[in-house]
């Protein structure tokens, strides 16, 4: 017979209050950030339209202006923007979504000192609906993760045998003492079974004689005990169960959990999924050999887009961005290569910008070659550069983007852009690289481990934390070189 865990109906309802609270909490942290990403997020798409419509603002042109801001209204966060004139007349109202009204972000359009208009973006307020909805697969694990909960503490909790075959013969013992001191049964009735035997006695007696009196007595006692047996049975089950039941309302799990506490399937378990992961973490090791030989490394630069600011721009835009990043790339690496400290290190490719970034690959013509040092290098000049032309851009209400780099021996290319994705910040380089790389560096720069790795990969993966003086000057000189070049081309 199966009996139910104590109170599980009261642990039920914790249950359900603890992922309502969980849900609740996840609604309130996810609004907080999306009220700050979408302030960022506005900010930036209404410096960069009127960036685009600056021209057409200036000269008050309604149809080039409301193509540009319909472009923007199309993003599912836009409710409405409003373009005025210098005269704060409205020249284009785009968005119609009265009902979807939320924060306004409002700037001053200016060309030199003149203001020439200015831009209004109304941002949709957060739905908690549409939270929950995108939070959808959270929502669900959370609630299966709580239902197994309950599911695990009915089976875990519920009467083992040895509690039941504990309480039954506490029950017996109690019966036989009642019964003993003449008491009533637990039912409430006791089998008169002195009566049957006596009469059973005295009719043999009268037909048999004395001497079948003493089988006649065992043959009373044995049906008296027989009888007995049952009416006991049956009594000590209904009891039983009453007993059972009343204890599923005081609660008292402690012996349960002693009990499943030795369960050796339990261990075993345990044991298994031990041995799972020391086997995972020998695999993940032995690809992350410390002494692992190597004789080309990878630089990946990518670009440090929060909100996927370059997809949103018109080709016009794009591919002079790109073209210019690619540009600067090919200079610093063709310059980078002509220094005598990176003597024997040669390029493999030609590498390209896209909106995932760009790789160069480097390879050591012989053993003497740097070819880490000059990874780490590579990575930090363009992230020197990018800087200079970021900020020129910036200053010019032009596009631009910051970047973040990573150096890898070749083997490791697709774990440093992981690395890159996950934990990359913007003006970072990482470094994934053996002992023998990190040796060839190590007189050059310094670099720092991350902080709670998650990962093998993390665990193995250092931070760049600067350079030596000469090195950073040597860097300084190439990268004045490589701005030279560039505008000796223009």
């Amino acid at each position: 017979m199966m009996y139910l865990a104590p109170r599980q109906g009261l642990f039920a309802i914790i249950i359900l209050v603890s992922f309502c609270l969980q849900t609740l909490l996840l609604v309130i942290s996810t609004d907080q950030q999306l009220t700050k990403s979408r302030a960022q997020k506005g900010e930036q798409m209404v410096a960069q339209l009127i960036d685009e419509a600056r021209l057409s603002l200036e000269n008050k042109d309604r149809v080039s202006l409301s193509v540009i801001a319909n472009r923007y209204t199309s993003e599912q966060d836009v409710a409405r923007i409003l373009i005025k004139d210098n005269n704060n007349d409205v020249l284009v109202p785009v968005g119609n979504a009265p009902m979807q009204q939320g924060d306004t972000i409002s700037q001053i359009a200016t060309k030199g000192d003149a203001v020439i208009g200015s831009v209004a973006l109304t941002l949709k307020d957060i739905s908690k609906g549409e939270i929950i909805a995108k939070q959808w697969p959270f929502v669900i694990g959370s609630m299966i993760l709580h239902l197994f909960l309950w599911l695990l503490y009915g089976y875990i909790a519920r009467p083992t045998k040895e509690q039941i075959n504990a309480l039954s013969r506490d029950i017996q013992d109690l019966h036989r003492e009642r019964y003993a001191q003449g008491g009533p049964f637990f039912g409430g009735q006791a089998p008169n079974f002195n009566a049957e035997g006596s009469d059973d006695n005295a009719v043999n007696e009268s037909r048999n004689g004395g001497n079948s009196q003493n089988a006649n007595h065992e043959a009373a006692h044995k049906e008296a005990a027989n009888k007995s047996a049952t009416v006991s049975t049956t009594g000590i089950h209904d009891d039983l169960n009453a007993y059972l039941k009343s204890q599923q309302n005081n609660g008292g799990d402690s012996e349960t959990q002693d009990s499943t506490s030795l369960d050796p399937n339990h261990i075993q378990t345990k044991a298994s999924s031990t041995d799972i992961s020391a086997n995972t973490f020998t695999r993940s090791a032995s690809k992350l050999s410390a002494t692992r030989a190597f004789d080309s490394v990878s630089v990946q630069i990518m670009f440090h887009d929060e909100y996927n600011m370059l997809e949103r721009l018109t080709p016009e835009m794009r591919m002079p961005y790109l073209a210019l990043c690619t540009q600067l790339l090919n200079q610093a690496l063709t310059e980078l290569l002509r220094q005598p400290l990176l003597l024997g290190v040669s390029a493999v490719n030609q590498p390209r910008f896209d909106d995932k970034g760009a790789c160069a690959l480097l390879k050591a013509d012989n053993s003497h070659a740097k070819v880490a040092l000059a990874g780490v290098m590579l990575a930090k000049l363009y992230l020197m550069l990018n800087k200079i032309i970021h900020d020129k851009h910036i200053e010019l209400s032009r596009f631009a983007l910051s970047a973040k780099a990573g150096v890898s021996d070749s083997g490791q290319t697709a774990a440093m852009t992981q690395l890159l994705k996950s934990i990359g910040r913007k003006e970072q380089m990482l470094i994934l690289l053996p002992n023998s790389g990190f040796k060839q560096i190590g007189n050059h720069v310094q670099v720092h481990s991350l902080k709670r790795p998650t990962t093998v990969y993390e665990r193995e993966c250092a931070v760049f934390d600067g350079g030596n003086d000469a090195m950073i000057q040597r860097l300084a000189d190439v990268r004045n070189k490589v701005l030279t070049t560039g505008n000796e081309d223009e």
